[in-house]
């Protein structure tokens, strides 16, 4: 049997008939750029969540980028954030002039280790950015309470967590700012590149619009230097057909992860993502862990079963940061981490006999090793 890692053209299948009639409706309107279906997106995803104010961008990168640069992180001022996560979270940090404080991670979430966080702030320390990782939400209730104690701000970076929930309220709720990444594999994915950025603040989101449409609201009338960053009217059509089917398909995405939990339980030295007390996980990604990583996924590979390393290095340690001087020792989860996460195929379309597939090769690795 050949395994999709992730299979979007699976999902497309599903919705044809309605994704097909809302492209035609963009090329029939010539809505390409902003328009009715970009606010149509705006309006149905801030309700979803409970807030006033979406803010939709061309990425996820641009979501951090611009909320950051609004709220006013520059030269001089430090950000903290996770040592575990796709370098957008980080990179954007720098992007502002501001530098990236990295704290390790909770062993068995992936997620910020919030008792490690006091520690890390300096009188140049203007936020936190917790990411959701995988789909599992971070211990918000401690960052929170850490970020009020400090007066900081927290921007939730939800780029793999749509409609995860800590404590039973929504990630992307609780922090001055939640942004968001639409790409492709995500659990809400666009046909492109699409982002981003949720808050209650009205000033900040009149500020972040203009920033990101040139700054200005109004075409022609340019009230501060800003950067190009729209969600255009293809991408907004495909996230509207989407948006009604995401309760389902996380629904999906859970089930399937129910079913790996139940049948890799004792095979071997694998260990299933825990789900810690008071959160939920919607499983953008499937991260076992295992000493014989490397071996497994080689073995998997063999047998038509695609892995992924998500993130094979972690942020301290990549060449990018090498200006840093960080050692193992600084950021020990994360640096553990490397060498034992692997991701497993996950997609809300996947069938039992495909999820029973991946097992029995999972299972007959361990038995000839």
């Amino acid at each position: 049997m050949k395994i999709q890692f992730v299979d979007l053209h699976a999902q497309y299948l599903t919705i044809k008939s309605e994704m097909d009639a809302a492209i035609a409706r963009v090329i029939r309107d010539s809505a390409y750029v902003r328009g009715p279906f970009v606010d149509k997106f705006e309006q149905d995803y801030a309700a979803l969540f409970g807030v006033p104010h979406c803010i939709s961008c061309a990425n996820g990168t641009d979501a951090l980028y611009i909320a950051m640069k609004i709220m006013g992180v520059g030269p001089g001022d430090e950000v903290i954030t996770t040592a575990h996560s796709w370098i957008a979270t980080s990179e954007t940090i720098t992007q502002t002039g501001a530098r990236v404080v990295f704290v390790d991670t909770d062993r068995d979430t992936f997620t910020i280790d919030p008792t490690l966080i006091a520690a890390m702030i300096t009188s140049r320390t203007k936020g936190i950015i917790p990411v959701h990782l995988y789909g599992q939400a971070a211990d918000m209730g401690p960052i929170m309470e850490i970020a009020k104690q400090h007066n900081l701000w927290v921007m939730e970076d939800c780029a793999q967590s749509h409609l995860a929930r800590f404590q039973g309220k929504l990630t992307g709720t609780f922090g001055r700012v939640s942004t968001f990444s639409f790409y492709p594999g995500k659990n809400l994915g666009a046909y492109g590149d699409a982002g981003a950025i949720l808050t209650s603040d009205a000033e900040l989101a009149r500020q972040m619009t203009c920033y990101a449409r040139h700054g200005g609201l109004t075409k022609g009338e340019h009230v501060i230097e800003g950067i190009n960053s729209r969600l255009d009217g293809l991408q907004a059509a495909v996230l509207n057909v989407k948006l009604p089917h995401l309760q389902k398909w996380t629904a999906a995405r859970q089930r399937i992860a129910a079913r790996y939990n139940e049948l890799l339980a004792g095979v071997g030295d694998v260990i299933t993502p825990p789900v810690a007390p008071g959160r939920d996980h919607v499983y953008h990604l499937y991260v076992i862990r295992t000493e014989k990583r490397d071996a497994l996924m080689a073995f998997l590979k063999e047998r038509g079963v695609p892995t992924v390393l998500n993130y094979p290095v972690a942020l301290p340690f990549l060449k990018a940061y090498a200006y840093l001087g960080h050692k193992p020792a600084d950021f020990p989860v994360a640096y553990s981490h490397q060498s034992r996460i692997l991701s497993l195929p996950i997609y809300p379309e996947m069938t039992d006999e495909m999820i029973g597939y991946v097992v029995e090769q999972i299972k007959a690795f361990y038995a000839r090793a």
